[in-house]
């Protein structure tokens, strides 16, 4: 069984970094897309940042490029999203998948998401 479980989200002011971490189990990294998407009230769930499978390539958003970074520890199957200089419109619940691709359409687990809130 998938569980995708995400931790390190919370509150901070406009320009201040935070780090989130998905604790995967039941999964191979190297078969999917794992990534980073948010959702912000009123909006669709959109793509952060991610791997694609087979663990070269990464995938950023236009919006978090130069701030966010992805990284991976496979000894410990954990997935980190480090996010600096950040901004009152990064404000989302933010959820760890895995998937095909960069797109929700193309997720196959979600994790339960953990809230970010930036304030100005």
């Amino acid at each position: 069984q998938v569980q995708l479980v995400e931790s390190g989200g919370g509150s901070v002011q406009a320009g201040g970094s935070l780090r989130l971490s998905c604790a995967a189990s039941g999964i191979t990294y190297s078969n999917y897309f794992m990534g980073w998407f948010r959702q912000a009230p009123g909006g669709e769930r959109e793509p952060v940042a991610g791997i694609y499978s087979g663990g070269v390539n990464t995938y950023y958003a236009d919006s978090v490029k130069g701030r966010f970074t992805f990284s991976q520890d496979n000894a410990k199957n954990t997935l980190y999203l480090q996010m600096n200089s950040l901004k009152p419109e990064d404000t989302a619940m933010y959820y760890c998948a895995a998937g095909v691709g960069p797109h929700h359409l193309l997720v196959r687990h979600w994790g339960q998401g953990t809230q970010v809130t930036v304030s100005s």
